[in-house]
C-alpha cells in the first residue's frame, strides 16, 4: 500500500514514493537490509516482528525514481511514530549508494505526510555509529536540519579491539580468583537455567523483568542461531555460576544480557565470561560493546555498573534518541 502524499515543490528532486510495509514486502525488505550500510539483524523482520502482538507496524519503504534507497521500522502510538519501541536502535535504514540529499528528500516527504496525517511527533532512535559498516549519519545531519532535539541519550560502553585499554586491578584480581577456583567456560549451553539467574537477579535488583521472555529469546536464537549466542561460566560440576548473552553482528559482539548467581560473583565468574568474549569470541570482531549503564532516559547514571565495564577498559558509546515536534 502506497502511503498518500501531498503535493510538494522541491528542486533538483526525483519523484519519491512512501510505501507501508505488508507481509508481501518481506523478501525486499530483509534482502535490503542485508545489502545496507548500516543495518543488523535486528532490523530483519523475524527480529522485528516477535513482539508483534505489543506493536502495530507502521514500517515505510522510500523509492526515488522508483528505486528503493531507505526503510524505516516504526509503528505509530497516539498520533506519535516510533523508530522503534521494540528495538534497540530503529532508524533509517539505508543503502550503499542513499546520498545526503536523498535522505533529507525522505525526512521532507516524510514530516510533510505525518503532518498531514495528523501524527504530532516523530521519536526515531538513531543506529550507533559503532554498527554501520560504512559511514551513515546522513540522517544525523537530516535530523539537525528538520529541528530535531536529543530527547535521550544512553551510555555504553565499547571496546576496540584494535586499540584495547588494559583492564584495572579489580578486573585482574577477578581473573585470578575465577582460575584458581577452576572455572570453564561454555558456549550455547543451560539457557533455561541463565534465564532463570537473570530474571532473578532482575527482580532482586531492579524490581523489573528481562526485555525478553524465555520464550523469545529462544526463539530468536532458534532464527538467529549465529548472532545470538550464550557463553556461561561453570564450576566443576558443570553447574552454571553465570554467563552472558551476546547479540553479534558483522562487527560487534554486544553483551545483551549479563548475570551471576551470589556464588559466581564471588568467584569471579563474570569477569571470566567477559574476559572470554574479548579475548576469544570477539578475536575476529572489531569491537565488544559491554551495554548501556543508564537509566530514566539517560538522567541516572548506575556508576557502580559502569565501573565494573570499564574495568575492562571499555569507553564510552552513545544511545542516542531523537524527537522531531510536527
Amino acid at each position: 500500500m502506497t502511503i498518500s502524499t501531498p503535493m510538494l515543490n522541491l528542486k533538483n528532486t526525483g519523484k519519491v514514493k512512501i510505501k507501508l510495509y505488508t507481509t508481501e514486502d518481506k523478501d525486499t525488505w530483509d534482502t535490503f537490509v542485508r545489502s545496507s550500510k548500516n543495518a543488523t539483524f535486528l532490523l530483519y523482520r523475524d527480529f522485528i516482528e516477535y513482539h508483534r502482538d505489543r506493536f502495530k507496524d507502521y514500517s515505510l519503504l522510500f523509492y526515488i525514481d522508483n528505486k528503493l534507497v531507505a526503510i524505516l521500522p516504526g509503528h505509530i502510538v497516539d498520533k506519535v511514530y516510533y523508530s522503534h519501541m521494540g528495538l534497540t536502535y530503529g532508524g533509517l535504514i539505508m543503502s550503499q549508494d542513499t546520498t545526503a540529499s536523498q535522505v533529507l528528500m525522505i525526512f521532507e516527504y516524510l514530516t510533510v505526510t505525518f503532518r498531514h496525517q495528523g501524527i504530532r511527533k516523530i521519536i526515531y532512535k538513531s543506529i550507533p555509529h559503532i554498527y554501520h559498516r560504512q559511514p551513515a549519519e546522513e540522517d544525523l545531519y537530516a535530523l539537525f536540519r528538520y529541528k530535531a532535539y536529543l530527547s535521550s541519550r544512553g551510555i555504553s560502553s565499547t571496546v576496540y579491539n584494535w586499540d584495547r585499554v588494559t583492564y584495572s586491578d579489580s578486573r585482574k584480581n577477578g581473573l585470578k580468583k575465577a582460575n584458581k577456583n577452576n572455572i570453564k567456560i561454555l558456549i550455547n549451553s543451560n539457557l533455561v537455567n541463565f534465564w532463570n539467574i537473570v530474571d532473578k537477579n532482575l527482580k532482586n535488583q531492579y524490581n523489573k523483568k528481562p526485555v525478553h521472555s524465555l520464550e523469545e529469546i529462544t526463539y530468536l536464537q532458534e532464527k538467529f542461531p549465529d548472532n545470538i549466542k550464550l557463553y556461561t561460566a561453570v564450576d566443576k560440576d558443570d553447574s552454571i555460576l553465570g554467563g552472558c548473552l551476546t547479540f553479534e553482528t558483522d562487527k560487534v559482539v554486544h553483551a545483551q544480557y549479563t548475570a551471576a548467581t551470589e556464588e559466581g560473583k564471588n568467584q569471579g565468574a563474570i569477569d571470566l565470561v567477559i574476559d572470554h568474549i574479548i579475548n576469544i569470541a570477539c578475536s575476529n570482531k572489531k569491537i565488544f560493546d559491554y551495554g548501556i549503564s543508564t537509566e530514566d532516559n539517560g538522567y541516572y547514571l548506575n556508576e557502580s555498573l559502569i565501573y565494573q565495564k570499564e574495568g575492562f577498559g571499555a569507553r564510552a558509546t552513545v544511545y542516542d534518541t531523537y524527537t522531531i515536534d510536527l
